[in-house]
């Protein structure tokens, strides 16, 4: 069994987004989420209403790292396999979401 390389030592990879603009869009929008919250902040607001927020954010957050997950097994997670890569390419895969399950 061949051990991966240190990710740390590889060259960037780049993949092109199959749905970059509807990634964008709701990344412009948690943006102005968050500028809302650091708003909130400074103005003196009530801390229930700054954390409902606060979920918000995360919560479009998730939904955007589930939308990369979805893209990222259909397609790089799908040719790897078809490449033979697959271990290496599930071990990765699964990296990822233990991080952002935590």
């Amino acid at each position: 069994m061949k051990s991966s390389p240190d990710p740390c030592c590889l060259p960037p990879r780049r993949v092109e987004q199959p749905h970059k603009k509807g990634l964008l869009t709701r990344l412009k929008r948690i943006e102005g989420q968050v500028r809302g919250v650091a708003k909130m902040v400074e103005d003196d607001r009530y801390c229930i209403d700054i954390l409902t927020q606060v979920s918000a954010a995360k919560s479009a957050l998730d939904a955007l790292a589930l939308k990369l997950l979805e893209d990222h097994t259909s397609g790089c997670l799908q040719n790897a396999i078809r490449a033979g890569e697959g271990t290496a390419a599930i071990g990765e895969l699964m990296g990822i979401v233990r991080k952002l399950a935590r």
